[in-house]
């Protein structure tokens, strides 16, 4: 918990929410819709379809509005998805996710995770989710998609760093 009166630095806003350092260099997710405790204006809220019926691409898009708060590029892009299976369940969907972290000891991990389960209970027709936070294999930036090694700077062919000489 962030205790009230806290001074932070927003480090960044992607997906539905903002990724902030306190004084103390622990870093904390605000959710867009709290953006007034920062002293900003919350973004408007986006209307979901009320007789939307379910598709898969449904599920991929809720997946890509979810950020690792401490890299400006989107869970599905980076490679974190490693399964994400679809069932019918209940008279729904029930969807499983298997995933990971860029690093085993990510602090942010249960925020990604609950913001994972939180997007897709969303879904239309969606009964059940079950996420499970996965380490083998263990992640590595040749599993990102081309548009995150671009925008991260990384060498394409290899998901190295690129470097300047």
């Amino acid at each position: 918990m962030l205790p009230a009166d806290s001074k932070v630095r927003i480090s960044q806003f992607l997906g539905t929410g903002y990724t902030v350092l306190s004084e103390m260099g622990c870093m904390f997710r605000i959710d867009a819709k709290d953006a007034d405790a920062l002293g900003l204006t919350p973004p408007p809220v986006e209307e979901k379809p009320s007789e939307a019926s379910f598709k898969e691409q449904l599920v991929w898009d809720q997946l890509r509005t979810v950020y690792d708060p401490e890299i400006p590029v989107n869970i599905v892009d980076l490679g974190l998805i490693y399964s994400c299976e679809i069932t019918p369940h209940e008279g729904g969907k029930k969807i499983d996710v298997k995933m990971s972290m860029t690093a085993p000891g990510c602090g942010m991990g249960n925020v990604i995770k609950a913001d994972v389960e939180s997007k897709l209970s969303g879904v239309p027709e969606v009964k059940q989710v079950n996420v499970e936070v996965v380490f083998d294999p263990p992640w590595h930036p040749g599993v990102m998609s081309e548009a995150a090694k671009l925008q991260l700077g990384f060498d394409l062919d290899y998901g190295a760093p690129l470097t300047r000489i």
